[in-house]
């Protein structure tokens, strides 16, 4: 079951979801994960620790879906 996560303003950057999706407990441990190539954005490979990630995209990461939604505000 994905996670859905709301994007607050027009963006986040890759690592910074990783750790508000509480997937890892670091920012050192979220940028390990993206040069080690375990994380996939829309289904490819991404190599960008702070690539900046919209509404409608989704993330990939040790077996989890994250689906992005914008925030209600």
């Amino acid at each position: 079951m994905p996670i859905t996560f709301a994007v607050r303003g027009d963006h986040i950057q890759l690592d910074q979801l990783l750790k508000a999706a509480n997937l890892v407990t670091s920012g050192g441990e979220a940028h390990l994960a993206v040069e080690a190539g375990q994380v996939k954005v829309d289904g490819k490979p991404e190599q960008r620790k702070r690539a900046k990630l919209r509404p409608g995209q989704r993330v990939s990461f040790d077996g989890q879906q994250i689906v992005l939604v914008a925030a209600d505000d």
